[in-house]
């Protein structure tokens, strides 16, 4: 029994990963992802510059 708990474990950590790494890059969520840099600032797809406080290198 122990090793179906460790898959199902193993599977749900799988499919919460990619949520939380959206949730803190920006212009995530209805933003739409980044457009551009704009000197340092990240400029998002609806045109509005990101309030993240990294750095934006692209």
């Amino acid at each position: 029994m122990q090793p179906r708990f460790i898959a199902l474990f193993a599977a749900a950590l799988c499919l919460t990963l990619p949520a939380a790494q959206a949730r803190n890059y920006p212009c995530s969520g209805k933003k739409g992802g980044v457009s551009h840099c704009q000197g340092d600032k990240f400029v998002c797809n609806d045109g509005s510059i990101s309030q993240s406080k990294k750095v934006c290198r692209r």
